[in-house]
């Protein structure tokens, strides 16, 4: 049994992979095997402080063990989870893990800052530790099971959606867009190499050019009736989808502690870092009004 580590309890996600990792007061067809929780680390949060006093309360009545310092799970651990809403500590709290050989699941969004996150991941490389980052959304079974569908066929081009609502920590996408960005990538695949966004208060819109030609959409709603959903094209039909969530968090586990397991990373290291350079590309386009700006993805 692998025993995990969580960094920082501002989340939801702290308590919600706890009871499926642990199968503590939850459905038996949410249980994830494997793994379980067995010690964290609150720290402070910049992004939502108010959350914290609620989820170690909830995570010390499932038995998990608190500590001071990150650091202190050293020895305790096989594996971490860092779960800090604030994508700009994420480099921070991660360091020590994969200094330490430590396999580490950071979860969304990965850094809000290109370079921090290609630090991360030199650091992932150099120190030869897997090392991941995804939106459960990317393996709901709607999108995974578009892209493996031979009546749809190689996907040409896609949109998704998703809330995008903002926080001054997380800008642009990264707070909660970053949803319907993952959705974009897994039906996309790497290789954007520009992008342009039309931002307003409700919602912003970023479109992207991948290097074959094929264009790429994702639509962040922040006034109106918000949910998830995608439109693939492909080369045999065409596919418009909603995404329930009901099972979104149990197939993310399941990667994570594969990952753990095996050392194999789901996604490719470069995919997770292009979708950052797309984020902040999009952000660097609303501040020149809608320009096309160049993806840098260069580690």
């Amino acid at each position: 049994m692998i025993r995990v580590g969580l960094v920082d309890f501002d989340t939801s996600h702290v308590v919600q992979f706890t009871k499926r990792l642990n199968h503590i007061d939850i459905e038996e067809d949410q249980w994830v095997d494997g793994a379980k929780v067995v010690a964290g680390c609150p720290m402070e949060s910049r992004h939502s402080p108010e959350r914290v006093p609620e989820y170690t309360e909830q995570m010390v009545a499932m038995g998990v063990e608190i500590v001071d310092k990150p650091e202190d799970l050293l020895g305790m651990i096989d594996a971490v989870c860092i779960e800090a809403n604030d994508g700009g500590v994420h480099l921070e709290r991660a360091k020590p893990f994969l200094e330490a050989g430590i396999p580490c699941y950071i979860d969304k969004p990965f850094e809000t800052d290109l370079e921090r996150a290609k630090e991360i991941m030199r650091l992932a490389r150099d120190n030869g530790v897997p090392t991941f980052s995804s939106s459960s959304l990317r393996f709901c079974p709607e999108v995974q099971n578009a892209i493996v569908d031979p009546e749809l066929g190689a996907i040409v081009g896609a949109s998704a959606w998703s809330p995008a609502s903002e926080h001054e920590l997380n800008p642009g996408l990264f707070n909660y867009g970053i949803h319907g960005v993952e959705i974009l990538y897994t039906l996309m695949n790497g290789g954007c190499k520009k992008v342009s966004c039309a931002y307003t208060d409700g919602g912003e819109v970023v479109t992207g050019i991948w290097d074959d030609g094929r264009i790429g959409v994702i639509r962040g709603t922040r006034a109106g009736t918000a949910s998830y959903g995608f439109v693939a094209w492909g080369e045999k039909s065409v596919r418009q989808s909603g995404i329930s969530t009901q099972y979104i968090y149990r197939e993310l586990l399941k990667q994570i502690v594969s990952m753990f397991k095996t050392g194999e990373t789901p996604i490719d290291p470069m995919i997770t870092l292009e979708i950052v350079a797309f984020i902040v590309g999009a952000i660097d386009s609303r501040k020149q009004d809608g320009a096309w700006v160049d993806l840098d993805l260069s580690l």
